[in-house]
């Protein structure tokens, strides 16, 4: 999870930041709403929505994870 926040690695350490990231989310969503803040509400809507499909397994991540600096030129 995110760092600090858990013991877990690999895919269930993927599995534990997408659900942190899309909890989050809904925080800021609702705070951006009680703020009339409509674009930046649409905006976290929109990855919000995109982290709920990562987590439910109907979208794959778009990056396999590397664990180097990427060296291509």
């Amino acid at each position: 999870m995110i760092s600090g926040l858990g013991h877990a690695d690999g895919p269930e350490l993927s599995r534990q930041n997408i659900a942190y990231i899309h909890e989050m989310l809904g925080q800021l969503r609702l705070v951006a709403q009680s703020e009339g803040a409509d674009m930046l509400c649409y905006l976290i809507e929109m990855a919000y929505v995109e982290a709920g499909d990562l987590q439910s397994g109907r979208r794959a991540l778009s990056l396999p994870k590397r664990n180097g600096p990427d060296l291509r030129p």
